[in-house]
């Protein structure tokens, strides 16, 4: 749009497309302060964010440093205790392995009824034992049918 048309100014061919190159800039250079402020703001968020990530990677650089202290601390116990694992792995992979819970419950219940008979024999024997301790012999009894003491 022409901004001196119906002023009654002649036309000047390329003022109309300065002056719109003028407002364009001056509209640029208004704005500036706030895009300024804008990548200033932009620019304090980036600061913290890459402080916070070179704190977050310092502290996981300790976390590394004494998770390889611990690893070079637990290295030569376990690694002793390779071949016993190998061996307890052998015995553990033979079939009769799997035997041993049937095993387990068949001596059970095979001993468990031999012991309780053989609590009730003691418990007999223990009421027997008292029976005949309690009861005088003939060598006890005087001539008079009394027990002597």
């Amino acid at each position: 749009m022409d901004p001196l048309r119906g002023l009654g100014i002649p036309r000047i061919p390329g003022l109309s497309e300065l002056l719109s190159l003028l407002q364009t800039q001056t509209e640029a250079l208004a704005a500036l302060p706030r895009t300024l402020s804008d990548l200033n703001g932009t620019v304090r968020e980036l600061t913290e964010a890459t402080t916070m990530a070179r704190d977050t990677i310092a502290s996981a650089q300790r976390t590394a440093e004494r998770l390889e202290d611990l690893v070079e601390e637990l290295e030569e116990p376990v690694r002793a205790l390779r071949p016993g694992l190998e061996r307890v792995g052998k015995v553990l992979d033979d079939p009769v392995v799997d035997t041993i819970p049937d095993t387990l419950r068949q001596i059970h219940d095979d001993l468990m009824p031999l012991i309780h008979g053989l609590r009730q024999a003691q418990t007999r024997m223990g009421s027997v034992t008292g029976l005949l301790r309690r009861r005088p012999s003939e060598g006890d009894q005087g001539d008079d049918g009394r027990l002597r003491d």
